[in-house]
């Protein structure tokens, strides 16, 4: 399966496009808690990363080398991505830490993505770099750490001439079933990305491209998918902190109302949180008729969350058309597949246990959502495990080859070996059919329960459990197991809690909903307090990582838990690093 031909890019490098955007009148706006909104044109933001270009020489950054970013979204992260790329050196944007009570675990993997990366700095600001210490000390990068405040306060300015195929960018992989990889791709293969984006997402001529988000700069979805694409199309962009969001998810639908934002993407369970916590009345007065792509990928797609928020929605103007499931990975850049524009989700009903257990999909009750076709310039191709291509309607591995696609994984041959085959296709590691020229996902190739001979994907036992009383929605895994003392692989359920009712009537409820949905009775279920399944720093659920948690007695609940203890948690970090600095 093809998609349309990739058009040329206008740039060989983010650097070109930079300089180009900077002539116009397009801008950043990023918007606090409060919705007070700070404005930075992209003139500024080229102007102040040529001086942070300058800072980072003098500091003795070399051309092709890694820094590392450690910076929430504002304009210093803008400062310290792009004066790395106009420096010739190669951003590494990492997660900064949001759980004092995780901070130990933060600082491991944190080390971990510093030297397998190389990176010769890191680059923060006071706050976070109170926090960073023992991340630093395990790394020793050659440079140590410093602010980007301290990088920028020179006049002098510098802009390094690079090649399309020169590093861009690493990103890390999210993680969810492996530890998180170093994903290298040049110029040129973030500008194919961009090119194609811009294919997928027409809008009406007339006015200017308006970009809502409050995703992580540190995740490619936030990253690519809205500001380097705000850089190359080019256009407005609106920046909310994902803690923001994640206090007050109102904040993101006001903020597209009133910028007249036309697209704006999110996981799956960002629109679930809107049903949950977005009252009537912070709605007052808000317009969403302006929303054309709110697009949903990073995570499985629930059609009746993308159903129920567009029945809730619509009294504001928002379409269900607008809505689109896509599908991509880090290792493809971004986008692999979009669906058409301005039709809405498709769903397919498939029975579920000719799927499970032969790999065929027939008509039945279990409902899958299209992902689309390939955007410009990709292939997508499904494949049994000797590598031939299955028809339409054969579950199978899914392969993706484009021009986005990564160079590797940064410093590991066999890794990439095993991802890249010889003639440039990828194996995404995920499950999936073709039907009717659409590509649908059942689940990850390493997360597949087998029980008595049949494949399930995790989420046809994870998927009924949303409605269940007194389990968190979305905070759910289902997982494979042999328990002790038998030979054959079972089902354990691990499910965060609602509220205070006894766990046995709740985890009965669960047994009762997978069998009615599945047939299949869960050998184990356990009932755990909120915020205790381990999570990716983009908020995937590692399933491989809360089996082993499981089995080695290591399932305990972090200090604050949850989307919202998240939040609480970065606000008790502000203020621990805000006391900090007033220290002698």
């Amino acid at each position: 399966m093809r998609g349309p031909q990739l058009p040329a890019s206008r740039y060989a490098t983010l650097n070109e496009a930079l300089a180009a955007t900077s002539a116009t009148s397009f801008q950043l706006t990023f918007v606090d808690s409060a919705e007070r909104e700070e404005v930075l044109p992209w003139a500024d933001v080229y102007r102040r990363a040529r001086r942070t270009a300058a800072g980072l020489a003098r500091l003795g950054v070399r051309e092709g080398e890694r820094v590392a970013l450690l910076l929430p979204t504002s304009p210093a992260f803008m400062d310290a991505f792009f004066g790395t790329l106009l420096a010739g050196a190669v951003p590494v944007p990492l997660y900064p830490p949001v759980r004092l009570g995780r901070l130990e675990e933060y600082h491991q993997a944190t080390a971990r993505m510093l030297q397998v990366t190389g990176a010769a700095l890191v680059l923060t600001d006071s706050r976070v770099r109170l926090l960073l210490g023992p991340s630093v000390e395990r790394a020793r990068p050659r440079l140590g750490c410093h602010t980007v405040e301290e990088l920028s306060r020179g006049d002098d300015s510098l802009e390094v001439r690079v090649r399309s195929e020169a590093l861009g960018l690493i990103q890390f992989s999210s993680g969810s079933t492996v530890a998180p990889k170093p994903v290298a791709l040049t110029h040129g293969a973030l500008m194919a990305q961009l090119a194609a984006l811009e294919v997928a997402m027409p809008l009406p001529p007339g006015g200017p491209r308006v970009g809502v988000s409050w995703l992580p700069l540190y995740h490619d979805m936030g990253l690519i998918g809205c500001l380097l694409a705000a850089l190359v199309f080019p256009g407005h962009l609106v920046l909310i902190p994902p803690e923001v969001f994640l206090a007050r998810p109102a904040l993101w639908l006001r903020a597209v109302s009133r910028h007249r934002g036309a697209i704006s993407p999110a996981p799956n369970f960002a629109y679930g949180l809107c049903l949950k916590r977005v009252k009537d009345a912070e709605m007052q007065g808000v317009d969403l008729s302006s929303w054309e792509h709110a697009l949903n990928g990073a995570e499985p797609v629930s059609l009746q969350t993308l159903r129920r928020f567009a029945e809730r929605f619509e009294k504001w103007g928002f379409s269900p058309r607008a809505l689109r499931p896509v599908y991509g990975l880090s290792e493809a850049s971004l986008a692999v597949t979009f669906p058409p524009s301005a039709r809405g989700p498709r769903g397919l009903g498939v029975d579920p246990e000719r799927l499970a257990r032969e790999g065929l999909v027939e008509d039945g009750t279990r409902e899958l959502v299209s992902v689309g076709s390939p955007v410009a310039g990709f292939e997508v191709e499904v494949r049994d495990a000797d590598g031939v291509v299955l028809p339409e309607r054969r579950v199978g591995r899914v392969f993706a080859r484009g021009p986005s696609l990564m160079a590797g994984y940064f410093g590991d041959a066999v890794a990439t070996r095993r991802a890249l085959t010889t003639d440039g296709w990828l194996e995404t590691g995920d499950l999936g059919f073709l039907a009717d020229g659409e590509l649908y996902l059942t689940g990850r190739a390493k997360d597949v329960v087998i029980i008595r001979g049949a494949n399930h994907a995790p989420q046809a036992f994870e998927d009924p459990l949303h409605g269940v009383d007194g389990v968190r929605t979305g905070c759910a895994v289902a997982l494979g197991f042999v328990p002790e003392g038998e030979t054959d692989e079972a089902l354990l359920i691990l499910a965060e809690r609602s509220g205070p009712e006894a766990a046995e009537a709740v985890e009965e409820r669960i047994r009762a909903a997978v069998l009615e949905a599945t047939g299949v009775r869960a050998h184990t279920v356990r009932l755990l307090e909120p915020g205790t399944l381990p999570r990716t720093s983009s908020g995937k659920l590692r399933r491989s990582e809360a089996l082993r948690r499981y089995q080695t007695g290591a399932l305990t609940p972090p200090k604050k838990v949850g989307m919202v203890g998240m939040a609480v948690e970065m606000a008790k970090s502000a203020l621990a690093m805000a006391r900090a600095e007033q220290e002698p």
